[in-house]
């Protein structure tokens, strides 16, 4: 019965160590797209377009698509995690425009939970202890 209360007491004890954090980060695209990976991952092939930028009007818009990334965080700053998260899915993004013969991915929102996120800047990561991730949703586009 020792054991038991013992084994108790230890679990509340210890429960709010386990809480799990999960940190907002807001990254900018172009702090992603100047990474020097990203220049030797990318190749300028396709464009990326958040939403609330212009998208041009006579582009033909094609398929929604979501990718979701994540990366392990541990030892790495939320920033540069979410960086790396979002790296890969841009390049997710690239992949995929280039099989439907798209040269762009517009209206790009932030996913998270499926929760849609809009900035014409930023791209929501969320960062925990040991992993960090971010969901993207865009729209493949053939422009002009």
């Amino acid at each position: 019965m020792t054991r038991y209360w013992m084994a108790m007491i230890m679990a509340v004890t210890f429960s709010s160590f386990v809480h799990a954090r999960d940190t907002i980060v807001n990254i900018p695209l172009q702090d992603v797209l100047d990474m020097p990976e990203a220049k030797e991952q990318l190749d300028g092939s396709v464009k990326f377009i958040l939403a609330g930028n212009a998208v041009p009007a006579n582009a033909k818009l094609l398929e929604t698509d979501v990718s979701n990334k994540k990366t392990n965080a541990v030892g790495k700053t939320d920033e540069f995690a979410c960086r790396w998260a979002a790296l890969s899915a841009l390049k997710s993004f690239q992949e995929g425009a280039k099989r439907r013969g798209a040269n762009a991915v517009v209206n790009m929102v932030s996913y998270y939970k499926k929760n849609e996120t809009k900035s014409a800047t930023t791209l929501e990561c969320h960062a925990g202890a040991i992993m960090a991730g971010l969901a993207l949703k865009g729209q493949y586009a053939k422009l002009p």
